[in-house]
């Protein structure tokens, strides 16, 4: 289905707070891509899949920054 290595999609979930949110979507998109691969191994699915939770778990912590302007 995919020729992205789960091993750079784990990798790029941990940037997820430290790059721009079009980069933070693309590599939210490639862990979709992955978790929905089932030719990818469970455990790579499993460990994507936890990094993606911390990750969207975080997020739902942060505060609103000035420049945010959703509502």
């Amino acid at each position: 289905m995919t020729q992205l290595s789960p091993q750079t999609v784990y990798d790029n979930l941990e940037l997820l707070d430290r790059v721009d949110v079009a980069r933070s979507a693309h590599y939210r998109q490639q862990a979709i891509e992955i978790l929905s691969d089932l030719q990818v191994s469970l455990s790579w699915r499993q460990a994507i899949a936890s990094r993606l939770d911390n990750a969207d778990h975080l997020l739902a912590m942060q505060s609103p920054g000035a420049e945010d302007n959703s509502y």
